[in-house]
């Protein structure tokens, strides 16, 4: 019987290395593991560099890629989490025709209930801004796009911090400079 699938998150910390953004998605690629969602940035740890990397597996798969991330020479440490685990958000952007927004009040109420922001008006458009969980994300783009009033619209790779105080790479960076101090 075939394991469900769930969405996964794992956070990669590296040094700040050319090339290792291609040899981490290469480790995807080889177990052929499609990316959901993928956003770096620095960390909270200067000269570390956080991947933030969602995709459907198997925790068996999770685990094997998790691994063979690690044994990357210039990354610092690897970890996999469930949605539960973490703090997590995406920016959703949606670009609405001016002209049906103002005859409608009915999308402006729906902005409203969805706790999104309009962000900009002028004669051609509207951009309105959503911060929360992809789900919260995905059906206000559903409810917008059912008036038919959306040119555009797009979302940003997750971004996660762990439930716990610090980074998790903090921990093992501590452990490793006590062994080597």
């Amino acid at each position: 019987m075939e394991e469900k699938k769930t969405l996964y998150t794992l956070l990669v910390y590296s040094e700040n290395i050319a090339g290792i953004l291609n040899q981490i998605t290469a480790v995807f690629t080889r177990r052929q593991v499609n990316i959901e969602s993928l956003t770096v940035s620095a960390s909270s740890i200067e000269g570390v560099h956080k991947y933030t990397i969602t995709a459907w597996s198997d925790e068996d798969q999770i685990i094997k890629i998790t691994k063979q991330i690690e044994k990357k020479i210039d990354v610092v440490k690897a970890n996999y989490f469930t949605d539960d685990q973490l703090f997590i958000r995406e920016t959703g952007l949606y670009k609405l025709s001016t002209e049906l927004v103002m005859q409608n009040p009915e999308i402006s109420r729906t902005i409203r209930r969805f706790e999104a922001s309009i962000t900009e008006v002028n004669p051609t458009y509207v951009i309105v801004m959503k911060h929360g969980v992809t789900e919260q994300i995905v059906n206000l783009y559903r409810a917008l796009d059912e008036f038919g009033c959306v040119f555009q619209y797009t979302r940003s790779g997750r971004i996660a911090v762990t439930r716990g105080k610090q980074e998790e790479v903090s921990k093992f960076l501590e452990q490793r400079e006590q062994e080597n101090g």
